[in-house]
């Protein structure tokens, strides 16, 4: 072989051995940037929570990821104004949500549903009130984009922090470019919403044996889980809430949609305007009870503005001849009776039961706390 061929051929092998050296956490094809490493974030699950999460292959959970997804869950350049967040409409305090009863946009418009809780959404399979995000990253873009939220297409959003000198240098850290992209967008706000995760409340504490709960409260949690109806020969009682906040997962939410008896007509087409079929019209997600005494007002038009109003509902008020209305909100603690038919003692149990999944930590964490703000 020539010697000019020779040296050709090593500088070839060389060069492919510096790619490959420098791959995934090294230097891009795209901008030729400095090789990056990026810090495994620990996520911690409780033990009394599914174990089993779905984390994206292509977006796992790194310090740097984490920690760029909390500042531009508070960033209000994602708005057209620049004047909300996420964070407006997801406050901390609130355990994430807004205490209004629908929420209003950087245009001073309402929208039609109610904010819901992002206290363990890690879990979640189908994200929004009619399920029509199926993941985080998919879900993070829709209030951005949407007219009557923060009204800004995430194209405008990405050449903003483009612009600043914040940004791309921590993008950079977390995804081994400063060139911004929506889709690493996305992707960071998504890591740092799945480290929400609330498991510290009385009822945990309960179930861990390191705390307790009075027996009003503990009565409680029985009817919460109690389906009502004849036993071994003994009617037990009960409210029968867990067939739609799964209280055995510890997560109080379920990846399914119900009618539960609010309407005969629907202004809001629910879980039927993603899927177009009739029975499902109506349908809402059952949203996590979690932290459920901070997160007034309810329903997912944000009807009620008390618990008390909650349980009267489920008691008395369901709308018994609402096309597909589940079963479950039609038992009965009465023979043969049309309504639930709880005592005011056993709605005031159920009451001291839902306040025992406050989480006091969650709500001051400072992990989750707007970086922004002293």
């Amino acid at each position: 072989m020539p010697f000019y061929l020779h040296l050709r051929l090593t500088a070839f092998w060389c060069f492919c051995l510096l790619l490959a050296s420098c791959g995934g956490k090294g230097e891009t094809e795209e901008t030729g940037e400095n090789p990056y490493v990026t810090t495994p974030y620990q996520l911690v699950l409780p033990s009394n929570l599914p174990q089993n999460v779905g984390i994206p292959a292509n977006n796992p959970l790194t310090v740097e990821g984490v920690g760029l997804g909390r500042m531009l869950f508070y960033e209000p350049r994602l708005s057209r104004t620049g004047t909300q967040s996420c964070g407006s409409c997801h406050q901390q305090s609130k355990a994430f949500t807004d205490g209004l009863t629908k929420s209003i946009g950087v245009d001073g418009l309402a929208h039609s549903r109610n904010t819901m809780s992002l206290a363990n959404v890690l879990w979640e399979t189908t994200l929004n009130w009619d399920g029509a995000a199926t993941s985080l990253e998919q879900q993070a873009r829709i209030p951005i984009e949407n007219p009557v939220e923060m009204h800004q297409l995430l194209t405008d959003g990405v050449r903003k922090l483009q612009q600043s000198e914040l940004y791309p240098p921590l993008f950079q850290k977390a995804f081994g470019t400063s060139t911004i992209t929506e889709d690493n967008v996305l992707k960071a706000l998504a890591q740092f919403e799945r480290t929400l995760i609330s498991a510290n409340s009385r009822y945990d504490l309960y179930l861990r044996k390191t705390g307790s709960l009075t027996p009003t409260e503990r009565q409680g949690a029985a009817l919460f889980n109690n389906h009502p109806g004849e036993v071994g020969g003994v009617f037990i009682r009960g409210g029968a809430c867990h067939h739609c906040h799964f209280s055995e997962t510890g997560l109080f939410s379920s990846p399914d949609f119900f009618n539960n008896g609010l309407d005969v007509s629907f202004q809001d087409a629910g879980r039927g305007g993603v899927t177009g079929l009739a029975s499902d019209r109506g349908k809402f997600k059952a949203p996590t009870l979690r932290n459920i005494a901070l997160t007034a007002p309810y329903m997912h038009d944000g009807r009620f503005k008390t618990l008390e109003e909650v349980l009267d509902h489920y008691n008395e008020h369901v709308q018994t001849t609402s096309a597909f209305v589940d079963p479950n909100v039609l038992l009965s603690n009465t023979t043969n009776g049309t309504r639930l038919d709880l005592t005011v003692t056993e709605k005031n149990q159920l009451l001291a039961f839902l306040r025992t999944l406050t989480d006091s930590s969650f709500v001051t964490d400072k992990r989750f706390s707007d970086p922004f703000k002293p």
